[in-house]
């Protein structure tokens, strides 16, 4: 395995629909027509084209040929991604776009439409007035309300510069703002002193080829504070670039593997190792993970848990113990990750749907569940209004008479500035349970 020569991502898809990659690369017009299967795939595609009763659109039917062939290896970490996509993608990776200066997720609970998580200070956005909760309608002309995420992303962005126009709802009233796509770099560290002069490092993502320089000056900076202990929080982080994670792990080991890669014939590698260096921080050292803590986030845990170099605090992580080998120069312009190889700790543990099992285990209370009900026996678009925490909420039936509502589930509160941690000792029950390890 030439570790050198591989760009190894791990990442853990749990809010992105996941595909597969069956290796087609090897086969050829001739190999095909060698076996009865492949003479029967390119018959199947030529009769569709022939017979179908509408016209066949060629991109979507082969497109669907390459997703049916990766659905058939069973693996959620092996994927297709669409050239589109694979664009956004890129602009994540890199760190840096051209945007409006806020952070969104869905709007509506089948993970469609777009909502306003965060406005950062000094973005087009923030000067526009929009807000926190603020809902998508159209972007220019186009309705986005039930558009996917990547598409309302993609709409967004754009040329240094340029001008969108958006309309958004706020409390169920619409507005309209121009604004100027400005460059935006994604800060993925963030940091805060804690009671007791304990430092804290957020870490969201090891998706971002930033994260090692922003990490490496967060910790210098709690050095310099001279904090008596430092608290590093991977919950939430669904992981990344190996190389990143690789580096974070150095920053608190002198010597040792980090991290091994076992490819299929059985051949295992140690990929990255500590090395002691005057930056590295050496104090008391405290990991907080939860369930969606996973792959990169999970090698970093697992390698310092492994050297008793850190106490992990939390829920049993996610358990994603592959890595893929991304191919981004596909010739329409997608991206294919291969899952290649499992990852190991020190100690040759698997992690693979296994996780980290924490030092000491606590639930994440910072997310509520949200209520939510369902119904039935009115007629079809008939209405019901009940009280929810006070407050009237209305569903409408569907055409057999039933009816649901899911209420909006509580989210952490994010600081405007990138880079500054915002935290609640008093509600997040395992970052108090991290403090309490310092006294």
């Amino acid at each position: 395995m030439n570790a050198k020569r591989l760009t190894v991502i791990l990442t853990a898809a749990a809010a992105t629909a996941a595909v597969a990659y069956a290796q087609l690369g090897a086969y050829t017009q001739e190999s095909l027509n060698a076996t009865a299967t492949g003479r029967t795939f390119l018959e199947v595609l030529s009769d569709l084209n022939k017979y179908y009763l509408k016209p066949v659109d060629q991109e979507k039917l082969l497109r669907g040929a390459i997703n049916g062939a990766i659905g058939s290896l069973d693996d959620e970490f092996t994927y297709y991604s669409q050239p589109e996509d694979n664009a956004i993608d890129a602009e994540n990776l890199q760190g840096e776009f051209y945007g409006i200066g806020v952070q969104l997720i869905a709007a509506n609970s089948d993970g469609t439409g777009g909502k306003i998580d965060n406005v950062f200070r000094g973005g087009s956005a923030s000067s526009a007035g929009v807000q926190i909760g603020d809902t998508f309608l159209k972007i220019g002309d186009t309705d986005v309300s039930t558009k996917k995420l990547n598409d309302i992303v993609r709409l967004v962005r754009g040329e240094k510069g340029s001008t969108v126009n958006v309309t958004f709802s706020r409390n169920g009233k619409p507005y309209v703002v121009k604004m100027e796509r400005q460059p935006v770099t994604i800060v993925s560290v963030e940091t805060t002193v804690l009671p007791g002069n304990i430092g804290y490092i957020g870490l969201n993502t090891f998706y971002n080829t930033k994260v090692i320089e922003q990490f490496r000056a967060a910790v210098a900076d709690m050095k310099k504070k001279n904090v008596k202990g430092l608290i590093l929080d991977l919950r939430d982080n669904g992981g990344g670039l190996l190389t990143a994670g690789v580096d974070v792990a150095d920053q608190f080991l002198q010597s040792g593997p980090i991290v091994s890669l076992r490819d299929r014939s059985g051949k295992t590698e140690v990929y990255g190792a500590a090395k002691p260096s005057a930056t590295d921080y050496t104090g008391p050292l405290v990991v907080l993970v939860n369930k969606n803590s996973a792959s990169a986030s999970e090698v970093v845990s697992g390698a310092l848990q492994d050297d008793s170099r850190a106490k992990i605090i939390g829920e049993q992580t996610f358990g994603k113990g592959v890595a893929q080998i991304p191919i981004d120069n596909l010739p329409d312009g997608g991206k294919v990750a291969i899952v290649n190889s499992a990852w190991l700790t020190p100690k040759n543990r698997e992690i693979h749907k296994k996780g980290i099992t924490p030092d000491v285990v606590v639930t994440d209370t910072r997310y509520t569940q949200p209520l939510n009900f369902t119904g039935g026996g009115l007629k079809a678009g008939e209405k019901v209004t009940l009280t929810v925490a006070g407050k009237p909420v209305t569903v409408t039936a569907d055409k057999d008479g039933k009816f649901s509502y899911t209420g909006e589930a509580a989210r952490p509160s994010r600081s405007a500035a990138q880079g500054e941690a915002i935290v609640d000792v008093n509600t997040d029950a395992i970052l108090k349970a991290g403090l309490a390890q310092f006294k």
